[in-house]
């Protein structure tokens, strides 16, 4: 499963609980064999039971930890978690801008990016206000490689609902309008089907691809956005084309599930170390 390095920056938050955020990208990206920098968008205190209080990181110097590192040690892909505010959102992305990132419409041929469009608290409410949602929509998301929506979120950017796969590739053909050269849309959230199966579609301007895994009950799944949406870059930073990426990501994340920690009361972290021999 550890292929050749690849350097990856990841532009979130970071979690003082280490099952999501900063920490839980970090920790996907070395797993897989890449190298992993960071920009901190903001400072959270959180454990398994959620968040209890945050420290902002202001704008300027979210912009100062992308430039540097990208100026010294540079980036074979970027991925992006959650930028809950506007003014953090335009700053990212005029660092992105400068480094001619993306692939999409609006964006270079260079640096692949991952947008994981963090909008959406595990207990329903949405995380970004309206003006927020635009700019991710209009500026964000038309820069991307590769954007990695739940389906609260893909229903928030898509405006519509999501009850079924044919809703799921109705939002996903939406959002793949918007710009991006693919969207990975995660079916986690939709009602569990009579076969047990956990269905993720890619669609990208030739079609649509399926990929399904069997569903585990587990309530220890707390930041599997974050290390799928890192696997998934860092397989992009190491030479993998979209598809291989995403099914490398996938069996990745299906593994730290399956041999999560059993950490905390609320909702635990992975095991992100699986793939580490001891």
């Amino acid at each position: 499963m550890v292929q050749e390095k690849g350097r990856v920056l990841i532009i979130a938050g970071s979690d003082s609980g280490g099952g999501a955020g900063i920490q839980a990208d970090i920790k996907t990206v070395t797993a897989l064999g890449g190298y992993a920098a960071s920009a901190v968008t903001a400072l959270t205190a959180q454990n398994t039971n959620g968040v209890h209080g945050i420290f902002e990181v202001p704008p300027e110097f979210v912009s100062q930890q992308i430039d540097v590192v990208l100026d010294d040690i540079g980036a074979d892909a970027i991925k992006t978690g959650m930028l809950h505010r506007t003014d953090v959102l335009d700053a990212v992305i005029a660092s992105l801008e400068k480094a001619g990132t993306g692939g999409g419409t609006s964006g270079g041929t260079g640096i692949p990016l991952v947008v994981d469009p963090v909008m959406v608290a595990k207990g329903g409410a949405s995380l970004l206000d309206e003006d927020t949602r635009d700019v991710v929509r209009r500026r964000l998301i038309p820069r991307a490689t590769v954007v990695t929506p739940n389906i609260p979120e893909a229903e928030i950017l898509a405006e519509m609902s999501i009850r079924d796969e044919d809703d799921m590739i109705a939002a996903g053909r939406k959002l793949l309008a918007l710009g991006p050269k693919a969207v990975l849309m995660k079916g986690g959230h939709l009602e569990q089907s009579s076969s047990g199966e956990v269905v993720d579609l890619l669609l990208t301007g030739v079609g649509v691809k399926r990929f399904t895994s069997a569903r585990i009950e587990s309530r220890h799944t707390h930041g599997t956005g974050c290390t799928l949406a890192s696997a998934l870059a860092c397989g992009l930073a190491q030479g993998l084309a979209v598809e291989a990426a995403v099914e490398r990501a996938r069996i990745y994340v299906l593994a730290a599930i399956m041999t999560a920690p059993g950490l905390g009361s609320g909702h635990g972290p992975l095991n992100h170390g699986h793939t580490i021999v001891r």
